[in-house]
């Protein structure tokens, strides 16, 4: 998922060019500050939303990271538990790259989880490239994060599938599964994450000998949606995708709903926290859907034992996508640190870059030659509040 606003990156250059010399420096000041792994210790790092626009991805991450480390650290890594060092991003670029330096720096990190968004991982690719330490996004779904331009970004990698894919996945089960002829498209202009998906559906979707009507558009933070949303209705679409996060969404669904618009309206993982059924409603979301990354409902014994596992560490609460990301991006992690038999930064990216049909809470994960990877997605229905698993779709 890509964060709506990158420009707070610029505001924390002065900060990054005045540490970047010293991020690979032993020497450091202030209580705590100068942190080596120990020999029982292995220190890693997560730079996530705990507060701000986004903090449920965050904080959601948060648990399923917990909940593996618990697992993990009952028998270690060749006796070495590993040791968990997190910041508050807060929601911002600015933050997430003045997280990065201190965790590299000052903490002394082999790895970093997070960020959840894309615009926030986007924020330490310089600092991480530069110190050679490697960045695992857990939900950081553009492709721009790892190869931009013909270029990647080695340390750079993700836990979730990218977006063209859930684009295309989203255009496929709108024409091929609910029988849609004329779509909408309904963007938020300030967001790449939201264009980019709404680019990869309208292709897909017109492949599929489809019609997309003229797309309508809003800007984060926007509340009241009715002018354009009657617009839309006014173009009688069979079907409308509207790629952008909970808080805007369930305004969108509620104010949809209101005015008579009943169409089926589908969606991306931004859709996925439990705020979007508070905002919008349980019944105004009946007859919804969403591209997600892995579904408590799916069958599979694995997410059955996370399921479980997960409900006991946490009150019977069941967990969502991104629950179940920070689980295994801890556990993909875990593997790349035992194939290299090493906790040096170096060899812990090489082994990740090597990673093969890994099977994870998710899916079975394997990295591609620009660090994107090859896994399934799930279709999820909403019905009275809750998400209902629909199917699982392989990448061709």
């Amino acid at each position: 998922m890509k964060k709506k606003k990158l420009a707070g990156i610029f505001l924390s250059l002065s900060l990054v060019a005045g540490a970047l010399a010293g991020c690979g420096s032993d020497k450091s000041s202030g209580e705590g500050s100068s942190k080596e792994d120990s020999g029982d210790t292995i220190l890693i790092g997560a730079n996530l939303e705990l507060s701000g626009g986004v903090a449920s991805y965050g904080q959601s991450i948060l648990e399923g990271v917990n909940l593996a480390l618990d697992e993990v650290n009952k028998e270690g890594i060749d006796g070495k538990k590993i040791k968990l060092i997190k910041v508050d991003n807060k929601s911002e670029a600015a933050e997430a790259t003045a997280g990065a330096l201190k965790l590299i720096s000052q903490d002394k990190v082999k790895a970093i989880i997070g960020a959840a968004t894309s615009g926030d991982t986007t924020a330490q690719i310089e600092i991480a490239q530069k110190n050679k330490i490697p960045v695992i996004s857990p939900s950081g779904t553009s492709p721009d994060i790892t190869y931009k331009d013909g270029k990647l970004n080695e340390f750079i990698f993700r836990t979730s599938f990218i977006d063209p894919f859930q684009g295309i996945v989203a255009a496929n089960f709108a024409t091929k599964e609910l029988n849609v002829k004329k779509a909408a498209v309904y963007i938020d202009n300030s967001s790449d994450y939201s264009k980019g998906l709404a680019a990869a559906f309208t292709e897909q979707f017109k492949k599929n000998g489809g019609t997309v009507i003229p797309s309508e558009a809003f800007v984060a933070k926007d509340t009241d949606f009715r002018a354009t949303l009657t617009r839309l209705k006014a173009e009688k679409p069979d079907f409308i995708f509207i790629p952008a996060y909970y808080e805007e969404v369930g305004l969108i669904i509620k104010q949809a709903r209101e005015i008579g618009l009943n169409v089926p309206l589908m969606g991306a993982d931004g859709w996925d926290s439990p705020k979007l059924v508070d905002i919008a409603g349980k019944k105004a979301l009946n007859n919804t859907y969403i591209t997600n990354h892995y579904s408590s409902g799916d069958g599979d014994e694995k997410v059955k034992t996370f399921v479980k596992a997960f409900g006991d560490k946490y009150k019977g609460k069941s967990p969502d996508a991104f629950n179940a990301l920070g689980y295994d991006t801890v556990y993909l992690l875990v593997n790349a640190i035992e194939r290299a038999g090493s906790t040096d930064s170096v060899k812990i990216k090489d082994a990740l870059e090597k990673t093969k049909n890994l099977d994870l809470v998710s899916g079975n994960y394997t990295v591609d030659e620009k660090h994107h990877p090859v896994k399934a997605a799930t279709i999820l229905e909403y019905k009275d509040g809750a998400q209902i698993f629909k199917t699982k779709i392989e990448p061709q």
